[in-house]
């Protein structure tokens, strides 16, 4: 469940902006892909795991060692079942150049690709122009329209439902104690998901953003001026 802290005229500017995003009929030529961040704390196990043998559980001692932290970064066009996301040492700005550029890449004949995500100090045009230098970075950055989710209203980005898929099909309750075990498995979960072409059904749209919150349209139609 989420909170919304205030519903003030931009937070229903943003979220009405993202939902008529996701109302849209698909369009190749247009992806919305959806981007988001997650740290993972790698652990180690002190001691051996004993094996499960037939009719027992496998048994796992409680203490671990911790090795550090890595990242996740989500990404997603859910209407079409494509997945980018990746793990990496860290969330910094070069990290988010270089996933952007991944995104980029793989829409070489898109007109637009929407971009979905939050508000984050990295999540602009300074982090691909820092890394790719000045033209390459704004050249890369014009390919993309930005859509920031409300302050408060990251359940708007599908990004996060892409976390949940990861973290219960790939990450699970298991112990990931080096940043390469991270990368191939995320790899591998990202492949099979890419080859079932899953998908997500985005249903919340904003007529019922009106009704759950209680304002009018023309409320939100002010707010955009």
């Amino acid at each position: 469940m989420w909170c919304v802290a205030e519903l003030d005229a931009e937070y229903i500017r943003k979220m009405e902006d993202v939902l008529a995003l996701y109302e849209r009929p698909y369009d190749a030529t247009a992806p919305v892909v959806c981007l988001d961040e997650k740290p993972v704390s790698l652990h180690a196990d002190v001691r051996p795991v004993r094996p499960a043998r037939p009719g027992h559980l496998a048994k796992r001692d409680n203490e671990y060692r911790r090795c550090g932290t890595a990242n996740l970064f989500a990404i997603v066009e859910p209407k079409a079942g494509r997945h980018f996301t990746c793990a990496t040492p860290n969330r910094s700005a070069a990290a988010f150049a270089r996933a952007v550029e991944r995104v980029i890449r793989a829409y070489p004949r898109a007109r637009a690709i929407h971009l979905v995500m939050d508000n984050l100090n990295i999540h602009c045009e300074k982090s691909l122009t820092d890394y790719f230098g000045r033209r390459r970075g704004r050249s890369l950055w014009r390919r993309v329209r930005v859509h920031f989710t409300p302050k408060h209203g990251s359940w708007l980005n599908q990004a996060e439902i892409e976390l949940s898929l990861v973290s219960r099909g790939c990450l699970g309750h298991r112990r990931i104690a080096t940043l390469p075990e991270l990368q191939r498995d995320t790899r591998a979960w990202t492949t099979r998901a890419n080859r079932a072409k899953t998908r997500i059904r985005w249903l919340f749209t904003r007529k019922d953003a009106r009704h759950k919150f209680g304002y009018q349209k023309n409320l939100s139609s002010r707010s955009k001026t």
